[in-house]
């Protein structure tokens, strides 16, 4: 790992109308456009479904690393991320972050170190860190039965 502090640079560019397109040194181009909720297309990415994306992606990240330091087997995980978006006191703002994560293992794992080990990539998960939302973590393991 390179030391600290990182620097992660994005600009984008927008006309009246239309996406706007997020670019980043060695990365795709991504359009973007407001969502439908905002009265958008609905039909690209949004600044509000890339934050719970990168919610997901660093949750998933994040486990990968913690398994593979804690030498625990597994097969997949998946995750579901849903992000609550309110208006309080005339602020719009996320306001609470639902992971919901399926791990499969083999049957020589176990279960109590799956579990500490989704935890764990919850709490040390730098996106969720780094916001103001309450992040509640829901699991499920799914241990394979011995052949």
């Amino acid at each position: 790992m390179q030391p600290f502090p990182h620097f992660y640079t994005v600009t984008s560019d927008a006309a009246p109308e239309g996406e706007v397109v997020l670019n980043s040194p060695g990365l795709p181009a991504l359009p973007t456009a407001t969502p439908a909720e905002f009265d958008g297309p609905g039909d690209r990415w949004s600044p509000e479904s890339l934050l719970v994306a990168a919610v997901a992606d660093c949750f998933l990240l994040t486990f990968r690393g913690i398994a593979r330091a804690s030498k625990m087997p597994w097969t997949s995980i998946s995750c579901e991320v849903v992000g609550r978006l309110e208006r309080i006191d005339r602020v719009t703002k996320f306001t609470d972050i639902v992971v919901r994560a399926r791990l499969r293992v083999p049957a020589e794992a176990s279960e109590e170190q799956a579990e500490r080990i989704l935890v764990r990539a919850e709490e040390t998960c730098l996106i969720t860190r780094s916001l103001t939302a309450v992040t509640h973590l829901e699991t499920s393991i799914e241990v394979a039965t011995p052949v």
